[in-house]
């Protein structure tokens, strides 16, 4: 099957180049959790940082530190390896003495917190992420400048390379499954296969909209959503405060992520969706089979907080926030032509 990975950019095709990820420090990712932990309870909240190593395999170590089931150790969001990153991990502990956490420190982990609260900590419950990310061997400096300017009106919510996997793995393996042609019996990976068709569907409705000039203009039957939050309603086109509105922040266009049920886009924007869509229609009957529900997505992201430094002459730090479920890439696909010196970059702000 033919998935083609070429996306357009909302302000072009960037001329500066740029490496990333040199060293752990020039990657930085701090999480914001959605809540408060509520310093009691059975299970206890870790807030560690983490240099050079993967999310799952610290899960791991604590289980073993801790004496549990590694199901009794739960985290709101993975975060980059090559990095140097601060997150949660909850571990439960029900009538267990206190532990002494500084046993469990290693050169690469250090647990800045401690606190108790009532439930596990789960997977999205986060309200977002801040990058700390720093670009070496920047080409065309004025350039890059002009863009991080530019993508404060956002940028295009595109689904990062990682959901799709090494060389788009995760994705001909969820059109084999859609197909029937591949059987996985391990869940979460039948979940990320299935994920990343539905996102790639999502990637090129977000794409064509920039091809064809309608990135920021609604169709009749469009579907807004509030910056910030899930809810969604109708365009009305008889309603001057919405353009207004997009042309701030305040709403977004959105665009389908498929699956069975009735979409709430109707009228031109719905039957352009499917128009888009034809050349994978196979997949999309697969998704409404396997019971995913329609929903709806915002085609824009907002970086928060958007700072830039120059720390030389061809080296900047970037920092932005971005909310849960985006994608750093996102934001660095606008404004450089970036090679890695660690690989892959993993991060999503889930």
């Amino acid at each position: 099957m033919n998935f083609p990975t070429a996306l357009h950019y909302l302000y072009g095709q960037p001329v500066s180049h740029a490496v990333i990820r040199t060293e752990p420090d020039d990657f930085r990712v701090t999480e914001e959790l959605s809540f408060e932990p509520e310093g009691s309870g059975d299970h206890v909240f870790l807030y560690i940082q983490k240099t050079g190593e993967n999310t799952d395999w610290v899960a791991r170590q604590l289980a073993h530190f801790c004496q549990v089931s590694p199901k009794e150790v739960g985290y709101a969001g993975k975060k980059d390896r090559h990095a140097i990153t601060e997150q949660w991990f909850s571990v439960h502990l029900p009538g267990r003495a206190p532990l002494t956490w500084s046993l469990f420190e290693t050169e690469t982990i250090k647990v800045l917190k401690a606190v108790k609260h009532t439930r596990k900590l789960r997977l999205g419950s986060l309200n977002g992420n801040r990058f700390q990310i720093r670009l070496r061997q920047v080409t065309e400096a004025d350039a890059l400048l002009q863009k991080v300017d530019a993508i404060r009106a956002g940028v295009p919510n595109y689904f990062g390379e990682q959901r799709f996997g090494h060389h788009g793995g995760n994705l001909d393996k969820g059109a084999l499954l859609i197909a029937g042609k591949l059987k996985e019996r391990q869940r979460h990976k039948k979940g990320l296969y299935i994920s990343a068709v539905r996102s790639f569907m999502f990637n090129q409705l977000v794409s064509q909209r920039i091809g064809q000039c309608c990135f920021t203009q609604p169709m009749s039957g469009d579907v807004l959503m509030i910056n910030g939050r899930q809810s969604c309603f109708p365009f009305t086109a008889d309603d001057a405060s919405i353009m207004r509105r997009l042309q701030s922040g305040d709403l977004h266009l959105t665009a389908a992520m498929w699956g069975r049920g009735r979409s709430i886009c109707t009228d031109i924007a719905a039957a352009w969706e499917i128009e888009q869509l034809q050349p994978w229609q196979a997949q999309l009957e697969g998704l409404e089979r396997l019971g995913l529900n329609q929903e709806r997505r915002s085609i824009r992201l907002m970086p928060s907080h958007l700072t830039i430094e120059r720390e030389a002459d061809d080296q900047f730090l970037l920092a932005f926030n971005l909310p849960a479920g985006s994608f750093a890439t996102s934001v660095l696909r606008e404004i450089a032509q970036l090679s890695s010196a660690m690989g892959q970059v993993e991060v999503e702000a889930e």
